[in-house]
């Protein structure tokens, strides 16, 4: 069986990362898109840059298939939806070696990494990103166009809104945090014990406000 075509937006060092995904889920890996012109023809893991995304979006995507290798929930969410606005799809993906209960409820074009375990009752909005080894506990709510990084653990019962960032190591824990909110960002390594307002920073153990966003 021929293995389906997608194509892959950002050129960076997590990009091979994204390569390795879109195999590991069947799809072939056809080509590379970035946001600077003029790097037609590089290669990455053997992969062409095709364009950049502005001639990208000029285009009748209908039928075509992208993931997108963007960290930042914004750019990343917004490079969706103009694929969308052009007539492409984006499929979730999810790494076989990943666990996800199926009494857990994924959105639209969610992603879902190596290593990572989603529990049951968990949910999981649009455009989220779930790294590798990460887990998010039962009952959880995830926002949309969220990125949950590499080793961080989600506790139960945690409302988690649109746009939040969740660090490398971050833990926050069941029964003591209710939400963390709106754009919120989650230091690397922090201990999340009570709840995060929107648009704010926090880091350490236990985590603590550093400023708002």
């Amino acid at each position: 069986m021929n293995k389906k075509d997608i194509y892959i937006l950002g050129v960076g060092n997590n990009t091979g990362v994204y390569i390795d995904l879109v195999e590991e889920c069947g799809y072939n890996p056809a080509g590379l898109y970035h946001y600077e012109k003029g790097r037609e023809g590089e290669l990455l893991h053997n992969i062409p840059i095709l364009d950049c995304h502005e001639n990208l979006f000029k285009q009748n995507l209908t039928g075509l298939l992208f993931a997108i290798s963007v960290g930042n929930n914004l750019i990343r969410k917004n490079l969706a939806e103009k694929i969308l606005k052009c007539g492409g799809e984006i499929p979730t993906l999810i790494h076989p070696t990943a666990v996800v209960s199926k009494y857990a409820k994924l959105g639209n074009r969610v992603v879902v990494h190596a290593n990572s375990v989603i529990q049951a009752g968990a949910s999981i909005g649009a455009d989220t990103v779930i790294s590798s080894n990460a887990s998010v506990s039962h009952n959880s709510i995830i926002g949309k166009a969220c990125y949950q990084a590499f080793g961080s653990t989600i506790g139960a019962y945690v409302n988690i809104s649109d746009n939040a960032l969740i660090g490398q190591g971050a833990v926050i824990i069941s029964g003591k945090v209710d939400f963390i909110g709106e754009n919120s960002i989650i230091g690397a390594g922090s201990v999340v014990t009570k709840s995060v307002p929107k648009n704010t920073i926090v880091a350490g153990n236990p985590a603590r406000i550093i400023k708002s966003i």
